[in-house]
C-alpha cells in the first residue's frame, strides 16, 4: 500500500486555521467540501485526512420532524441552553435546494438569529442539492471538520420527516423526532419507520393552551413507543415536552441525551454504532462515485440518448437498457 503523500502547505495551513477554532477556517473548508469541482475534491480529501484525527469527540444530534414543528426555533432554543452550559454548538441545517442554483433555499441562518450571533456557535445553512432524504451528500464531512474545530455538539436538521429521513440516522449518536400538539390524528400523520427510529420524542409549543394538549399527544406517543420493539438494547427511547417559545424543557431534553451517551459509552456501543455507519459510508460513496463516473463514461454518453428514446417509446424495457448501458460502460 503506497504512503500518504504529504499535506500541501495550502492544507496544513487550512487544518491548522480549523483545529484552532477560526471561524472564517471553518466556513472556507466546508465550502471546499460542498465544491463539485475535482481540483477541489482532491483538496478536501487531502483536508479531511489531516483533520480526521481531531474529530470524533462530539455528540452527534439528528433533528427531524414534520414541517410546522418548528425546528429551527427548537435549534436555536437549544443551542442557547447548550452555550449556556459552556458547550460550543455547531447546527449543519440541510435546507431544500434551489432548483435554479442549487442554493439553499430556507436560509436557516437567518431563522436562528440569536444564536448565530453567538461566538460560541456556529450555523450552517447547506443546500441538499437534491440528495436522497434532504440530507447533503458532503454533510458528514462537515460534520467531522466541525468536530475538529472543537464543537462538543453538532447538531444536524432535516428538511422534514420522510421514509428517506432515515439518511440522517445513519450519520449521528442519537436521533430526536419533533413534533407539536395537533388535533389528536398524530400517530397517524408519522411513518412507523420514522418513530422506530427515534431515540427521544419531543412534543414542541407546550405552552399557553396548547400545554395540556401536548401532555395528551406526548401520552399518546410514549404508549405508541411501548408496543415498538426498541431499536438497541441500550437505550429505550424517551417522550418529553418543551417549549421553545418560551424556552422551557431544555435542560431536561439535555439531560436525556446525556444519559443517552452514558449508556452507549458503558456498553461500548458508540464505538460500534460509529464504526458501523463509517461502514455504510464507505459504501455510499463507492455507489455515488460509481453513478457519477457512469454518467460522464464516454461510451455511456454514445448510447444514452438512443436508449433513452426507446424506452421512452416502449420498444425497451428499463431493466434492458440499463443492461445495455452497463455492457458500454465496461466495454463489454
Amino acid at each position: 500500500m503506497s504512503e500518504v503523500p504529504e499535506a500541501s502547505p495550502a492544507m496544513q495551513a487550512l487544518a491548522d486555521g480549523v483545529v484552532a477554532g477560526e471561524r472564517r477556517s471553518l466556513g472556507r473548508a466546508i465550502t471546499l467540501i460542498e465544491s463539485h469541482r475535482a481540483d477541489h475534491q482532491l483538496q478536501a480529501s487531502e483536508l479531511l485526512s489531516l483533520l480526521l484525527p481531531q474529530s470524533g469527540n462530539a455528540i452527534r444530534l439528528g433533528i427531524t420532524g414534520p414541517p410546522g414543528a418548528g425546528k429551527s426555533t427548537f435549534i436555536e432554543a437549544f443551542g442557547l441552553h447548550l452555550v449556556e452550559q459552556g458547550k460550543r454548538v455547531a447546527v449543519l441545517a440541510i435546507d431544500p435546494s434551489s432548483v435554479r442554483s442549487g442554493g439553499s433555499i430556507l436560509g436557516d441562518k437567518t431563522r436562528m438569529e440569536e444564536l448565530s450571533r453567538n461566538s460560541a456557535a456556529f450555523i450552517r445553512p447547506s443546500p441538499s442539492g437534491g440528495t436522497l432524504g434532504g440530507v447533503a451528500r458532503r454533510t458528514r464531512e462537515a460534520m467531522l471538520v466541525c468536530e475538529a474545530a472543537g464543537y462538543d455538539v453538532v447538531i444536524i436538521e432535516t428538511v422534514g420527516v420522510g421514509q428517506s429521513e432515515t439518511a440522517v440516522a445513519a450519520m449521528v449518536d442519537m436521533f430526536l423526532l419533533l413534533l407539536s400538539p395537533g388535533g389528536g390524528d398524530e400517530l397517524q400523520g408519522i411513518k412507523r419507520g420514522i418513530m422506530e427510529l427515534a431515540d427521544m420524542v419531543v412534543v414542541n409549543k407546550a405552552d399557553g393552551d396548547l400545554k395540556p394538549v401536548a401532555g395528551r399527544v406526548a401520552a399518546e406517543y410514549k404508549g405508541a413507543l411501548g408496543l415498538m420493539r426498541p431499536s438497541t438494547p441500550y437505550w429505550l427511547p424517551e417522550v418529553l415536552i418543551c417549549s421553545s417559545l418560551k424556552k422551557t424543557g431544555m435542560a431536561e431534553i439535555l439531560e436525556v441525551i446525556l444519559r443517552h451517551r452514558q449508556a452507549f459509552e458503558v456498553a461500548d456501543a458508540l464505538a460500534e454504532r460509529r464504526a458501523m455507519q463509517a461502514r455504510e459510508w464507505l459504501w455510499g460513496e463507492i455507489e455515488e462515485s460509481l453513478v457519477d463516473a457512469f454518467r460522464q463514461d464516454s461510451e455511456v454518453a454514445e448510447h444514452l440518448a438512443r436508449v433513452e428514446a426507446e424506452v421512452a417509446a416502449g420498444r425497451m424495457t428499463p431493466s434492458v437498457a440499463a443492461r445495455t448501458l452497463m455492457a458500454a460502460f465496461r466495454g463489454t
